[in-house]
């Protein structure tokens, strides 16, 4: 006869898996965090909303060394600085502990802070394979009032791509005229291969018009667009998480292993510049994504 105090097979193989969903799940956040996909003090926020959830049962110490440069030796400092246990979990801090963590979080890593932008000049920018592409093509589509700024570049098509309307595909040549006529708003060499610029004056045109201007380029770009125009309002897309973007590139099939192991390295270092930027948008469904991004546009057209 079966012990009534064992429970059935099937119950503990649902147990099993949920734990082992839930490790994922805290392994996850963990990585997000360490690739600053997503900032600590949001995960202490969803710790806060819901102890239960995989934020919520993450340990501190855990949740400490997945922030970049933070050791044991450093952890175990700052736990006795903060007066926290090692066993804590997240979502089980005290009032007092919470926001301990809370004040040394924002002086170690702090989150950006939007600034007062008066232009109706937009730029968006983020890692690779993030989507901003598909975001910004799906604002042309549904937003025709925004102008959406094709860029030069010296690659090749991809497919489906078509020339004055993906980009100005022109040679090495023909994009170093553009630089010495001063036509370009900004350029640089993405990911050490190709070029990429903004042509100068369809944008100029288009503000002096009174009309919104999307910009949708790599880092550099945006941070020589900040210097040529520091009004500008600048946006960096995230993913969802790591793994969604490391799935996004890998899916996309357009490069070779080598390719792919150096654009993520890159997202890494681009992930790490989010707080250059005055606003972070989650491209966890593009048509959110692209409204969010919308709104900003409308935002800054409103004090322009």
């Amino acid at each position: 006869m079966a012990d009534s105090r064992t429970p059935p097979e099937v119950d503990r193989v649902a147990a099993s898996r949920k734990a082992v969903a839930a490790r994922r799940a805290r392994a996850s956040l963990k990585r997000d965090i360490a690739t600053r996909v997503v900032s600590p003090q949001e995960i202490l926020r969803r710790a806060t909303a819901d102890p239960a959830s995989p934020a919520g049962t993450i340990r501190v110490p855990e949740f400490l060394t997945s922030i970049p440069a933070i050791g044991e030796g450093k952890r175990d400092r700052i736990l006795a600085d903060l007066g926290i246990s090692p066993v804590k979990r997240l979502g089980g801090l005290g009032v007092r502990q919470r926001r301990a963590l809370e004040t040394w979080l924002d002086g170690r890593v702090p989150e950006p802070v939007a600034r007062s932008s008066r232009s109706r000049l937009l730029v968006l920018a983020g890692p690779t394979a993030v989507g901003k592409g598909t975001v910004a093509a799906h604002i042309q589509e549904h937003h025709p009032e925004i102008l959406l700024s094709v860029s030069a570049t010296t690659r090749t098509p991809r497919p489906g791509e078509v020339d004055g309307t993906h980009y100005f595909f022109v040679d090495d040549a023909g994009f170093d005229a553009l630089i010495e006529r001063g036509e370009l708003l900004e350029w640089a060499t993405v990911h050490n291969t190709h070029r990429y610029g903004t042509p100068r004056g369809p944008i100029e045109a288009a503000l002096a018009e009174g009309r919104t201007v999307l910009l949708e380029i790599d880092l550099q770009g945006a941070r020589q667009v900040r210097e040529a125009a520091p009004d500008a309002t600048l946006v960096f897309l995230l993913p969802p998480s790591w793994d969604e973007l490391v799935d996004r590139l890998v899916g996309r099939g357009t490069e070779d292993e080598e390719e792919r192991a150096r654009r993520l390295r890159t997202a890494r270092v681009e992930l790490a510049s989010q707080n250059e930027f005055d606003h972070l948008v989650v491209n966890a469904n593009v048509a959110d994504a692209a409204q969010e991004v919308v709104e900003l546009a409308e935002a800054s057209a409103r004090v322009s």
